[in-house]
């Protein structure tokens, strides 16, 4: 990890709300913020051992606290959204991180419903609540906030697989959209990232192989040739820079992190 003195502090002071921020991508996004002069992160997840030793790793850093949400409850995410505010006084980033893969092949002919409907209640149903209720709270306090979700470059595919995944990814972005538009007289940013694979904790059990064998497996399919493969830590950056002052005139924007991936759909 970077020495947090050599950032340059782009979210001095900013309360954030980071949903499935106990591990993967969230959990960069966790220090990456901190690292950024955060005033208070709340991490919100239903990894509630992980969740709290990454609160207990932030130190003296700011505020980090772990909040138990489970985004498929509305009233878990209105409490999440009211809690931080009676906490820290005020909410100016919400990251809607939260989801989950497809737990099967989930072709059309094989298709199974209760599958999609669990996976839409956290990929789609979670984001939307979390919108709602980061959305009013800014819009009662006049902040011009920032509210950022994770999307996926599969929302771009013609797959022949994870279909319940792919048209959850579709519906975020098309979320993302009404939302900006209908929040942008507020002054609230609303945006997306949509990161190509990563070899985050919920990719290595659906794929059920180790972060090394992942990234070896897609270090080819990179057009982009930059010492490396998709990390954790190049989509907690495009986060960081959403939910910034450096985005303030960018709303309604898909910001792809995927080095022009060329994998096969």
């Amino acid at each position: 990890m970077a020495d947090p003195k050599a950032y340059n502090k782009k979210l001095q002071g900013k309360v954030a709300i980071i949903t499935g921020g106990a591990s993967g991508i969230g959990a960069a996004t966790v220090h990456l913020f901190a690292d950024h002069g955060a005033g208070a992160i709340v991490i919100a997840d239903i990894q509630d051992e992980k969740g709290e030793e990454l609160a207990a790793s932030i130190g003296d850093r700011c505020a980090c606290t772990y909040v138990h949400c489970d985004v498929t409850k509305e009233q878990d995410v209105e409490s999440l959204v009211q809690s931080t505010i009676r906490l820290h006084g005020r909410l100016d980033i919400m990251f809607c991180n939260a989801g989950i893969l497809s737990r099967s092949m989930q072709t059309i002919l094989e298709f199974d419903l209760p599958s999609y409907e669990k996976l839409f209640a956290i990929n789609v149903g979670g984001v939307a609540a979390s919108i709602k209720y980061a959305g009013q709270a800014m819009v009662k306090a006049s902040s011009r906030g920032s509210i950022i979700c994770t999307a996926s470059i599969a929302a771009g595919l013609a797959s022949d697989r994870n279909t319940d995944y792919v048209m959850s990814k579709s519906s975020v972005i098309a979320l993302m959209r009404c939302a900006s538009t209908q929040l942008a007289p507020n002054g609230i940013r609303v945006n997306c990232v949509s990161p190509g694979p990563v070899a985050t904790p919920a990719l290595c059990e659906n794929l059920g192989m180790g972060a090394d064998d992942i990234e070896s497996m897609f270090s080819r399919m990179f057009r982009l040739k930059n010492d490396g493969v998709l990390k954790v830590k190049h989509v907690a950056d495009a986060v960081v820079f959403l939910a910034s002052e450096e985005s303030q005139f960018i709303t309604g924007h898909n910001l792809v992190i995927d080095g022009l991936f060329q994998g096969s759909s």
